[in-house]
């Protein structure tokens, strides 16, 4: 049986646009090649003529988009010999580390911080076999000593200033422009530690560059610019990043010192790639918004009940943030917009179900009349 047309994951089908030679071992669960579903009834209930697509991440294999970095942080760490790799996490990381670190045959260790990771994650953790690390302190106590430890013992960091990670991630702007056949208008993401918007942002340059090089055309940030080398200024979205109030650094003009939000994943008050960020929404012409807890849960079950896609909250920011901005008009009628949707939902099922005790859940005899009239006096 021929494997030809078979999908082996994003370093194989990415290899001429990645770090990686045809004979890198590419360390792969099948990640990316995820759905960008258009939503249907959305766009109908706030009443705007606009194209809104949101890129579901949580279908790649542990249930979010840090399979897309990690596949390549892990592939270029055994590549140098690495025997285990090390992260800091507010459960998604550190899910995505524990698996692909499994699929390598070597060990890693996630720092995570006690009692602000939701339960879904740190299963996934455990039973990757990753060693966890409760510590008495927050996601950026555990970027501090990542780095400080990583000094002084033999492991691999995998977090986001990983610069492999970055470089898997932008494949998902690859994806995008493939199924649209251009990049979008505007592109709205949640922002945690900000990676993930530095990385679409490569991601849509390269992808819009003709007669793409990797070793010529790949977009890297110069810090001492604060730029973006490689640019194409044609055809690129709008990028805008959504925070959460309790823990939003670009909109308190710095970092947040005791972050706090139900959004778990973007539970960070001192983002790794900040100046990347900031770069990103300016050379886009772009722009950074908060949205409340509460906000941040209406979005997620509005998703839910209206178009049948599941997230985590954290998610939920970007399609919530794009809901108002449109309705608002700062994104204009006519637009096509994608919004990434980084994580499952069943990653946080405790805060999914404290939103249903409105939910229609009736208790009722095991008898035909009993299951008919309940149908019938709830359609």
């Amino acid at each position: 049986m021929s494997n030809a047309n078979r999908y082996t994951g994003l370093v194989d089908r990415y290899r001429d646009r990645l770090p990686v030679s045809k004979t890198t071992r590419a360390i792969s669960l099948n990640e990316g090649n995820t759905p960008l579903i258009k939503l249907d009834n959305i766009p109908r209930l706030i009443g705007k003529n606009v194209e809104i697509y949101v890129k579901y991440e949580g279908l790649n294999p542990t249930g979010s988009f840090k399979d897309r970095g990690m596949t390549m942080a892990v592939t270029k760490a055994v590549e140098e010999g690495s025997k285990a790799i090390i992260c800091a996490s507010t459960g998604n990381t550190s899910a995505a580390a524990a698996a692909y670190a499994a699929r390598a045959g070597i060990k890693a260790f996630v720092l995570i911080p006690e009692g602000k990771i939701a339960m879904g994650k740190m299963a996934q953790s455990m039973m990757y076999g990753a060693v966890t690390l409760q510590i008495h302190g927050n996601f950026d106590d555990g970027m501090r000593l990542v780095k400080e430890v990583a000094d002084q013992a033999p492991v691999t960091i995998v977090n986001s200033i990983n610069p492999f990670r970055l470089q898997g991630q932008k494949t998902i702007a690859y994806e995008i422009v493939d199924a649209l056949g251009r990049a979008p208008d505007y592109h709205c993401l949640p922002v945690g530690n900000a990676g993930n918007i530095t990385a679409h942002w490569m991601g849509y340059t390269e992808a819009l560059t003709e007669n793409f090089s990797f070793e010529k055309d790949q977009v890297v940030y110069d810090a001492e610019a604060d730029a973006f080398t490689g640019q194409t200024p044609i055809g690129r979205p709008i990028m805008v990043g959504y925070q959460a109030s309790g823990a939003a650094p670009f909109l308190r003009g710095g970092p947040v010192e005791n972050p706090e939000t139900v959004a778990t994943a973007i539970r960070i008050g001192n983002p790794q790639s900040f100046n990347h960020a900031k770069a990103v929404v300016r050379d886009s012409n772009g722009w950074f918004d908060e949205l409340t807890d509460a906000e941040i849960l209406e979005a997620q079950r509005m998703l839910s009940m209206y178009e049948g896609v599941f997230v985590e909250p954290a998610s939920a920011a970007s399609i919530g943030g794009a809901i108002r901005d449109i309705k608002a008009g700062k994104i204009a009628e006519g637009s096509v917009i994608v919004c990434t949707v980084t994580g499952n939902g069943l990653k946080d099922p405790d805060t999914a179900i404290k939103q249903c005790e409105d939910a229609v859940m009736l208790s009722i005899d095991a008898e035909l009349n009993q299951v008919r009239d309940s149908i019938l006096s709830n359609m």
